[in-house]
């Protein structure tokens, strides 16, 4: 019984403290400041839908023409750069390693424009062998760096002042 009661005391003295400092889970972040937003990106671009689904699931609006009393977040570029990093004895790639770039602009209403850009690398080991299940796995991994972009720009909002 009174491990019980000790445990139950240590968790709620811990939840208290991670309360107390602002901890929350990564997840869907507080974005009060901005009930509307004008995303403007290349057509069909992957991270501008990644993004609008986010920022739409902290349930920000998406508004579909520039307004000057809004926050407009223009995604200039994302790229995809592969460098290599290991060669097999025959001379093709074993290993790359994967750099995706991101450079984006936000215009907060009475503000100056902001540019922001950062990178986001992985490792990607290749086999001629296996080429379709690679393909795949590079697929898979473009598509995890893209929400992680995602999400950074969602956290670089909720910090911005």
């Amino acid at each position: 019984m009174k491990k019980h009661l000790m445990w139950t005391g240590l968790l709620l003295a811990g939840s208290l403290l991670l309360t107390s400092c602002g901890f929350h889970l990564r997840g869907s972040l507080p974005l009060e400041r901005y009930p509307a937003i004008f995303v403007d990106a290349k057509k069909h671009s992957e991270l501008a839908n990644l993004l609008s689904q986010q920022l739409e699931s902290n349930k920000v609006k998406l508004l579909t023409k520039l307004d000057p009393q809004a926050p407009a977040l223009m995604l200039q570029q994302d790229s995809l750069e592969r460098r290599t990093l290991s060669l097999f004895p025959n001379g093709q790639v074993a290993e790359y390693e994967l750099i995706y770039r991101v450079k984006y602009q936000l215009l907060l209403p009475d503000q100056e424009l902001q540019e922001f850009q950062f990178e986001l690398t992985r490792d990607y080991q290749d086999d001629p062998n296996l080429a379709l299940a690679k393909a795949k796995e590079l697929d898979l991994l473009l598509q995890e760096l893209r929400n992680q972009a995602a999400s950074r720009i969602i956290r670089q909002l909720n910090r911005i002042r």
